[in-house]
């Protein structure tokens, strides 16, 4: 699974007409950030656009994400959920990514560890996986197929040589 965190930026302009032209005038400048999501694989990092829309990220479309709340964010400043995603990529960018210890889930645990999400900075990538399991959504019934259907696959192929053997 690829680890992919969304810089934080603002969303849902205002349905009235007479605020628009405000909306749009004060996000202009953060529209970068807020249309960015970084791919994190190896020890590269690539800005990889709008979230589940372009198809060059490192393992392919995302296909299950967790929304996290920037209202749950308690370090100081504006741009706290942004601080700490660059200082976090900053960290890992001279770092080798590996499959058991220091992968993707560790970069964004110590982003979630800066940026003391839900006022905690216990973050790994132990609990972050296992809270990412039972908060994701699936982007669409495909992603979920994508998802939960190799291990299905794996399972029914194990139980059918387990019951063969057993029922000879």
């Amino acid at each position: 699974m690829e680890c992919c965190i969304r810089l934080h930026g603002l969303h849902n302009p205002p349905t009235s007409t007479k605020l628009r032209w405000f909306w749009k005038s004060q996000t202009a400048a953060r529209r970068k950030s807020s249309e960015q999501v970084l791919s994190i694989c190896g020890n590269s990092f690539k800005t990889v656009g709008k979230a589940f829309q372009e198809d060059n990220m490192a393992f392919g479309r995302p296909t299950k994400y967790w929304m996290l709340d920037v209202a749950k964010v308690y370090a100081s400043g504006s741009n706290a959920w942004d601080t700490a995603v660059h200082d976090a990529s900053e960290e890992y960018k001279n770092r080798m990514h590996n499959l058991c210890c220091d992968n993707c889930h560790s970069h964004v645990a110590m982003a979630l560890n800066l940026m003391r999400y839900e006022n905690k900075t216990s973050w790994n990538m132990i609990n972050l996986c296992l809270l990412s399991l039972v908060h994701g959504k699936h982007v669409s019934c495909a992603g979920f197929l994508k998802t939960w259907l190799p291990f299905l696959m794996l399972l029914g192929i194990i139980l059918t040589v387990a019951l063969t053997i057993n029922l000879r």
